[in-house]
């Protein structure tokens, strides 16, 4: 048994959200404020069933207009009701804990229901008591202002504010049995179904029965670990054993000649520590850490035999540096160590505390731990999730029948590293101002649905280098290392406003990019794809794959007998581009004059009811390029040959040779066109050199090229930061 699916709606962002949960751990990822917190304080709110934590702040901003309407008195209004949706898969072995939810003796299936909403006792009572306040509060409020000023109006002026500070008295929890067979796939029910409500007359009320079969636990981010010297640390790790102490093992018995004996000599209680943490101690060491050359943990007596274990005060983590007996004690180690330490406690102690209910047990324990990350370096993370669920392995009483199920909100790509696509709920940010929602993707349906070997891929490539497209608030795909290494420059030059997101660079190449679009277009992140224009000789054979300098001749000579598939500037006549993004995704063209003249809206996916995400193609366009007085229309193949051409005086000065861009004794503009275009596509031509030479230079004295400038002004204009480049930010 387990929980399998939860649906959360009109609670704060999550409008309406399905959120499937893995058997064992579930990693909740996304972008700041897309709602991963809310899932645990939804949670937390529902299964406490506490009136007084309710807020109107609680009740999604969207909903907040029906409020409004509600008090106006218009058709069909209605005040907005609080739900969440619990659905549990079970097995027949299961069916008598669930027994109070079964729907009726026909029901068949795996999984039953139940709905805890928050909403109106008596919604037309709740209007009366508004207006009546309103009303007193009038009669109470002072006369009118002076001539010229509006009148005083004393609150509540609205329904909404009424709410503000009685919402605890006009609002309940209900409790309700859902059957199966009245939803869809998804877990959305038929609109005609109406459940069962589970009322205290016909036997264990609401709260009794969702709290007989799960137990939930909250580790939020807070640890307050901090080493500030002469400050009382309330969560100090030596008051956090003794409590655990306190809570979960049995207890010294209180003999006269047991304290005589501790007393005279520590020994008794130190080897009664060393005991019962024995097991705990030995389940840190499963983590890896600290490890062969760090002190090992010990657990000491502070010497008060009237008070050992029984305060904060009483006993004291200390680290063991040898075999001879030299300790210190906790507040002389890392703040990493103390947060792992900390972390595997106080889920230690959550875990037994769930273990020990002697009577209905809970058999599920829902475990929220917050950014388990803050003040883990990168080892230490994988580490922790890597063994989380061997720390919490229950091996007492009947495993089959409990089940300890986690879910981490976490921003650490190193965590992701370690799970893979699989327990991924990915949080997607929709909308903004009242319309603000979050829809949660299930990245194992991706991980399904994805054919080989695309998948593959896409999972080793993000596990390896960038599981931060995760917590984007939207992705760059670029071509190489060269646009990787001078973006953030350009971004400075062109898009400012893009420095205050948070944007994912990923290095794809035109070979593999094409395969981010099925991840891309689920995830639905807005998305900057720059690419090379990759211009070669047609048609294309069937293996060319990315850019085709390889079937180019070393000495860097472009022929002229137009060899299929061999580089060419775009120019020419009937060349055509080995760059598969181009081909298979955006705009969806193969020959480079049908690139060349593509309009933006061919090249821009936009987000709508069909494609969450948008996605935008930038590529190097035609451009005039100067030297002198003469001037010359090209296009560059690539990166390099784009930012040439149009910044060739730039280029051309005997200061910048380093760039390895000067043409010597140049017979015209055109000759110097084909002569950079030769040896940017040569052997000999080293493109990071050009890249980190290029970051060396003085910013403001050269031009981003101009079809990477277009499409970061896009991308500013998608995420609704400022456009336009400031002086300074160009001479940095």
């Amino acid at each position: 048994m387990h929980l399998s699916t939860i649906r959360i709606s009109n609670f704060r962002r999550l409008t309406d959200v399905k959120i499937d949960l893995d058997k064992d751990i579930s990693i909740f990822v996304g972008s700041n404020n897309s709602g991963k917190t809310s899932v645990a304080q939804a949670m937390h709110l529902f299964l406490g069933g506490s009136r007084d934590r309710v807020s109107i702040h609680d009740i999604s901003a969207s909903k907040w207009r029906d409020i409004d309407a509600f008090q106006r008195g218009d058709d069909g209004a209605a005040l907005p009701e609080l739900g969440l949706d619990l659905w549990f898969e079970v097995s027949e072995d299961d069916l008598h804990r669930v027994i109070d939810l079964l729907p009726s003796l026909n029901w068949e299936g795996t999984h039953v229901g139940v709905r805890i909403t928050c909403g109106p006792r008596d919604p037309e009572r709740t209007l009366e008591r508004f207006r009546e306040r309103r009303r007193l509060a009038q009669e109470a409020a002072p006369a009118a202002g002076p001539e010229g000023e509006e009148d005083y109006v004393a609150p509540p002026t609205s329904l909404r504010e009424y709410l503000e500070s009685e919402i605890g008295r006009e609002y309940e929890f209900r409790y309700f049995v859902l059957d199966v067979a009245q939803f869809d796939a998804d877990f959305a029910q038929s609109e005609d179904y109406d459940p069962l409500e589970l009322v205290k007359e016909q036997g264990r009320s609401g709260p009794d029965i969702v709290n007989s079969l799960v137990k939930t636990d909250f580790l939020y981010a807070q640890r307050h670990l901090s080493d500030a010297s002469g400050g009382d640390r309330a969560e100090q790790l030596s008051r956090r054993l003794s409590r655990y102490y306190r809570r979960n093992f049995e207890k010294l018995t209180e003999d006269f000649n047991a304290i005589k004996a501790l007393a005279e000599s520590k020994e008794l209680l130190n080897a009664h520590l060393a005991h019962v943490f024995a097991d705990t101690l030995e389940r840190l060491s499963e983590l890896g850490y600290p490890g062969i050359a760090n002190p090992r943990l010990l657990i000491k007596s502070a010497l008060n035999p009237a008070t050992v274990m029984g305060t904060g005060d009483g006993t004291h983590l200390h680290y063991a540096l040898d075999d001879e007996g030299f300790t210190l004690p906790d507040n002389y180690n890392g703040l990493g160590f103390k947060n792992l330490i900390y972390m595997v406690v106080e889920l230690l102690d959550v875990h037994a505390r769930w273990s020990a209910i002697e009577d209905h047990r809970p058999p599920l324990h829902l475990v929220f731990i917050e950014e388990p990350e803050a003040h883990l370096h990168a080892q230490l993370q994988q580490v922790f999730a890597n063994k989380v669920l061997d720390i919490l392995a229950d091996d007492a009483g009947e495993p089959g029948f409990f089940r300890t199920q986690l879910a981490l909100t976490t921003h650490s790509p190193h965590i992701l590293f370690e799970r893979g696509f699989k327990p991924i709920r990915y949080f997607r940010r929709e909308g903004s101002g009242l319309d603000q929602a979050t829809s949660v993707l299930n990245l194992s349906e991706f991980y399904e649905t994805t054919a080989n070997p695309s998948r593959d891929f896409l999972e080793r490539y993000m596990k390896l280098t960038h599981c931060d497209l995760f917590f984007a608030d939207a992705a760059i795909l670029v071509e190489g290392n060269v646009e990787r290494l001078l973006m953030p420059q350009m971004i400075r030059n062109s898009a400012p406003g893009l420095r205050s997101t948070y944007l994912s660079v990923l290095e794809i190449g035109g070979a593999f990019g094409h395969r981010f679009r099925s991840l891309i277009e689920f995830l639905g992140i807005t998305t900057l794809i720059i690419t090379d224009l990759d211009s070669v000789n047609g048609p294309v054979p069937d293996t060319a794959q990315g850019n085709a300098d390889v079937q180019h001749d070393q000495a860097g000579d472009t022929t002229e007998n137009s060899v299929p598939g061999r580089t060419c500037p775009p120019e020419t006549p009937g060349a055509v581009t080995s760059n598969q993004m181009l081909r298979q995704w955006l705009p969806g063209r193969e020959r480079i004059d049908e690139l060349l003249t593509a309009g933006s809206g061919e090249k821009t996916l936009e987000a709508d009811g069909t494609h969450h995400a948008a996605v935008r193609v930038t590529y190097p366009g035609t451009v005039e390029m100067a030297l002198g007085d003469q001037r010359l229309q090209r296009a560059g193949r690539t990166l390099e040959a784009a930012f040439a051409f149009e910044n060739l005086d730039w280029t051309q000065l005997p200061v910048n040779a380093d760039l390895n861009l000067l043409i010597l004794n140049p017979q015209n503009i055109e000759a110097v066109a084909q002569s950079l275009h030769d040896r940017i596509h040569g052997s000999n031509f080293k493109k990071t050199d050009f890249a980190l030479g290029l970051l060396s230079k003085n910013p403001a004295e050269w031009t981003v090229p101009r079809y990477i400038s277009e499409g970061l002004q896009w991308l500013a204009t998608q995420l609704q930061v400022d456009t336009q480049p400031q002086a300074n930010d160009q001479a940095r």
